[in-house]
């Protein structure tokens, strides 16, 4: 049996292995392209009160150039390793819950698979269940893209890092930020249902197809329209993931809002968002159009010659 016969055999045994390959194929694509501007906007998050001792970082255009000056090529792409290990299972994870839990919400409640109450459930059940499942990847991704001559800690490689959290914090140590990481399911569930409307506005009526340019403007209008909305919990969870001192500064979500509002003032809670609407929006676009494309592919190849 030729090899594309025998995929063709599993992809139409199985529609959630079409979404996992594609989903996991997006992620990957994001994860490298994205890279340096997601070492920026880290870095911008994870800073707190600055001092006349510690440089500050200024800006996206300031912050790349002093990276670049200080730390090479590679530090714009510090991270990458556990970014590509997090994005790859998270985004297949993400894709194959989220139309698992499509076509079950349908069938529990009678609803059509287009309701808005149908891609709100489904969007929230994905995002916790992809959350909980990789955030010991976003705690060591988080680490590696913060690290500097001033952090108490310096990891060689994703493996070190592993042994190296586990060893001195335990497995509590990976779900640092897990609560803060969970708020975010609000931001999937403002993004996705948007998207699936306006991906349904922008088909033509005579089509079963949607173009790649109307999914590039369904997928960037409902990515900047979540990411705005639900923009603080990202900065917070950034403060809790990166605390590997004992005992933490911030004692859990409520106290970490506490201490930055009155450290920093209301700006802090947006710190690095320029940089993250200009990461995220075209990220977003991009996985969410690999993702359809690959979809589109993984079924011409499942079909029945």
């Amino acid at each position: 049996m030729a090899a594309r016969e025998w995929w063709a055999i599993k992809l139409r045994e199985s529609d959630q292995l079409k979404h996992t390959i594609a989903g996991a194929g997006a992620g990957l694509v994001t994860s490298v392209v994205t890279c340096p501007l997601d070492v920026v906007k880290t870095r911008l998050q994870n800073q707190g009160v600055v001092n006349a001792a510690r440089k500050s970082y200024k800006g996206t255009a300031g912050t790349l150039t002093r990276i670049w000056s200080e730390e090479g090529v590679r530090g714009l792409y510090r991270g990458l390793g556990p970014t590509i290990f997090g994005y790859l299972p998270t985004w297949a994870i993400y894709f194959t819950a989220y139309d698992y839990f499509k076509d079950l919400v349908a069938r529990q409640t009678g609803h059509h698979e287009s309701n808005l109450f149908v891609y709100i459930v489904a969007a929230m059940s994905a995002g916790a269940t992809s959350t909980t499942i990789t955030n010991p990847l976003w705690v060591i991704k988080t680490r590696f893209m913060t690290q500097n001559e001033h952090t108490p800690y310096r990891y060689k490689n994703t493996l070190d890092a592993f042994a190296t959290i586990y060893r001195v914090e335990g497995l509590r140590g990976f779900y640092k930020g897990l609560g803060s990481s969970l708020m975010g399911i609000s931001h999937v569930a403002l993004q996705f249902p948007l998207y699936e409307k306006l991906r349904l506005w922008l088909k033509p009526a005579d089509s079963d197809q949607v173009s790649s340019t109307n999914i590039l403007i369904a997928s960037s209008t409902s990515k900047m329209a979540a990411s705005i909305a639900t923009y603080p919990h990202e900065v917070i969870r950034t403060r809790l993931q990166n605390q590997s001192t004992h005992p933490p500064k911030y004692q859990g979500i409520i106290h970490a809002v506490k201490l930055i509002y009155q450290e920093e003032g209301i700006r802090a809670f947006y710190k690095g968002m320029p940089t993250n609407l200009l990461r995220t929006v075209p990220a977003s676009a991009l996985t969410i159009l690999t993702y359809e494309l690959l979809v589109g592919r993984l079924n011409e190849i499942a079909r029945p010659v």
